[in-house]
């Protein structure tokens, strides 16, 4: 019965193989048999060979099937230890991808690392100091208006700021600023890379852009620094700001970003009245101090002159730099004449994107193509060329001396570059809905070191 029972359990056993084979096409395990124990007749070789072979093929399989994904193991089956294999792989590939992208950051960071170094020692703190107006009251003593107040007729610290040197020719150095850290001043102190202080000269400012040159000896300076093309710049490329956020006990700080946008127009209020500026937007940490600091790229090239940022305290990373193609003809003509001579046509405006559509559309009298593109006049001051060539309030400006200007910055391009004073432009503006062209004299509103 015994026996009866064991052949039937194996036919049965069999059977259960076969339908398993039949619904599962997965290579099977069999146990040995009576004709398997026939096979072995054969010899070592025939095993070998087969070993081979059937590594081969699950290999193959592995490879080209959903398997290859699978990361359960069989305890049953010898097959995973190529599976395992084939994983470890995998992992080895991610942790050499990772390894690489490390390698790369560190080579970056060493890169970066490397070029601050080498252009720190053109990177300068400017100290601004005002005599301090003092009085006597009716015992002889002196009272000051304010807390850095001294005797009468002392310089005392009013502000600090950043600049950079860009030049060095006939025993002199000159730096680039912003003229906000040096308006007002009664002298100016810069302190070098190696510590040394030196007194500078204010050799020409320019508030409209907010631009200034020191002159200092070049005695201690061992390093300029070069201009790049801001015009080559891209959204989202690496930046570096170097300066002195808060005074010199935080000296040549260095914070890294992105440009975060290009083109952007700001307004100022100068002491030459509002003005309208060019800038890079980025969000590199640019704190009090930073102003007139240098936006460097990663080659080290100054690619703009820091010069404010949005300090709302709900508002993180937005800060200003003005573009280096724009510093670098600023900077020549206060080099050359201590002040910018620059044609003048006498408007206020703004980028007409900025007016609301439905004004655009219901009081300008703009449609179609006309919305959006071009320059807002709000004001005409008197006497102005503006004034002259019958420009009014609520114009806009879409031309100037033969081409387009859709935005402020664009006008103001063309007539700083492309326009001299004394000159007459043809101005193309918009008025009612309809086009129409004016010619205009360009006069000269020079500005002078004070």
């Amino acid at each position: 019965m015994m026996d009866n029972y064991r052949d039937e359990n194996r036919t049965d056993q069999k059977e259960q193989e076969v339908l398993l084979a039949k619904e599962n096409p997965q290579p099977a395990r069999y146990s040995a048999t009576d004709e398997d124990k026939k096979k072995r007749s054969f010899g070592w070789f025939r095993p070998l060979l087969g070993g081979v072979i059937g590594g081969g093929l699950a290999l193959g399989i592995y490879t080209f099937t959903p398997l290859g994904d699978h990361q359960t193991q069989d305890t049953s089956n010898p097959a995973p230890a190529q599976e395992t294999s084939s994983v470890t792989a995998k992992q080895t590939s991610s942790d050499s991808g990772s390894s690489k992208s490390s390698s790369s950051s560190s080579a970056n960071s060493s890169s970066i690392s490397n070029m601050v170094e080498d252009i720190s020692p053109a990177i300068v703190g400017i100290t601004n100091l005002q005599k301090q107006q003092s009085s006597s009251d009716l015992f002889g003593f002196g009272s000051g208006s304010g807390s850095n107040s001294n005797s009468s007729g002392e310089d005392a610290e009013t502000g600090s700021g950043s600049g950079v040197i860009f030049k060095k020719a006939n025993g002199k150095a000159y730096i680039i600023t912003n003229n906000h850290v040096v308006e007002g001043a009664s002298s100016l102190k810069v302190s070098l890379y190696d510590g040394t202080d030196v007194t500078a000269k204010l050799v020409g400012r320019d508030s409209l852009t907010d631009l200034a040159v020191l002159e200092i000896s070049d005695k201690h300076v061992t390093k300029t620094a070069s201009f790049g093309s801001s015009s080559a710049l891209r959204t989202g490329e690496s930046v570096i700001a170097i300066g002195d956020p808060l005074g010199k006990d935080l000296s040549r700080t260095v914070t890294q970003g992105i440009v975060s946008g290009l083109n952007r127009t700001v307004s100022i209020s100068t002491s030459a009245g509002e003005s309208s500026i060019n800038v890079i937007q980025t969000d590199a940490a640019i704190n009090p101090g930073n102003s007139g600091g240098p936006l460097l790229n990663t080659d080290g090239k100054i690619i703009g002159i820091n010069s404010m940022k949005i300090s709302e305290s709900d508002v993180e990373g937005i800060g200003f730099a003005i573009p280096s193609n724009d510093v670098k003809p600023i900077a020549e003509a206060l080099l050359t004449k201590g002040h910018v001579e620059r044609p003048y046509i006498g408007v206020s405006m703004i980028d007409l994107e900025q007016v609301p559509q439905n004004y655009q559309e219901g009081t300008l009298g703009l449609f179609g193509k006309q919305l959006n593109k071009g320059v807002y006049i709000r004001e005409v001051a008197q006497g102005s060329p503006a004034a002259k060539a019958g420009l009014k309030a609520e114009d806009i400006i879409i031309g100037l001396k033969g081409k387009e200007t859709d935005t402020g910055s664009e006008l103001r391009n063309i007539l700083y570059k492309n326009t001299k004073v004394g000159s007459t432009v043809d101005v193309k503006i918009i008025r009612n809905g309809k086009e129409m062209t004016k010619k205009m004299k360009l006069t000269q509103k020079e500005e002078t070191p004070s």
